[in-house]
């Protein structure tokens, strides 16, 4: 209903459009979710069976921690199958080649688009799923602000490019992690760690700036 009403009038609108109409559902959907459920946060039970500890080489990781990882890599894999060898996946990527050449050729363009948003819709929940079963609450505005982060992830990555979007995930939670700690220590600021984001979004920046093709990318800002 969303990308019935919100997008497909826009379909030929300049990409600016969609873009600002994007951040304008995102606030209408957690400002509906705070409506109904209230704006204060919530504890998520994580089940017994994925309490504790696994010792995996040695190494103890937490058993959320290590479904996190196992279902994102198995998220990955079939999505990268399903783009390049099914039929649906390669309708997908010629509607994002171009969408006339595509209907030219005989490809439904509202169908693939409506059913690229309940993937991502699908991929989105996979993704709310694993969050809170690692941090354990749950709120209206909780995927904001990692919806911004997986932007930037995927910008870094490169735009296109799931095994891109991947990687510029892991170097952005890597970075958030060791970089407050590593590079901002020495200048006595009280809570380093509060700085992650400032970070992440310097690199969304720097990224933009100096490599807007990403990583896996081609190095060059798309011509519009």
């Amino acid at each position: 209903m969303l990308e019935r009403v919100a997008y497909r009038p826009l379909r030929n609108a300049p990409r600016l459009v969609p873009l600002i109409t994007a951040i304008g559902a995102s606030l209408f959907l957690q400002n509906t979710a705070r409506g109904f459920f209230g704006p204060q946060t919530r504890g998520y039970p994580v089940p017994d069976v994925l309490g504790g500890t696994w010792t995996i080489l040695g190494v103890p990781i937490l058993r959320t921690q290590a479904i996190v990882i196992v279902v994102a890599l198995v998220v990955m894999i079939a999505l990268t199958l399903f783009v390049s060898r099914t039929k649906t996946g390669k309708s997908i990527r010629a509607v994002a080649e171009d969408k006339d050449i595509a209907s030219l050729m005989g490809i439904d363009v509202d169908r693939v688009v409506v059913t690229t948003f309940v993937i991502g819709g699908m991929l989105a929940g996979v993704a709310a799923v694993l969050f809170v079963m690692v941090f354990q609450v749950v709120g209206p505005f909780m995927g904001f602000v990692l919806g911004i982060k997986a932007f930037t992830a995927a910008v870094l990555g490169g735009i296109g490019s799931i095994a891109g979007a991947a990687l510029g995930g892991l170097i952005l939670g890597l970075l958030e992690s060791v970089a407050p700690s590593l590079f901002l220590t020495g200048l006595h600021i009280p809570g380093p760690n509060q700085l992650k984001d400032v970070i992440a979004f310097a690199i969304l920046v720097l990224v933009l700036i100096f490599r807007p093709g990403g990583l896996l990318g081609t190095g060059e800002a798309e011509k519009v």
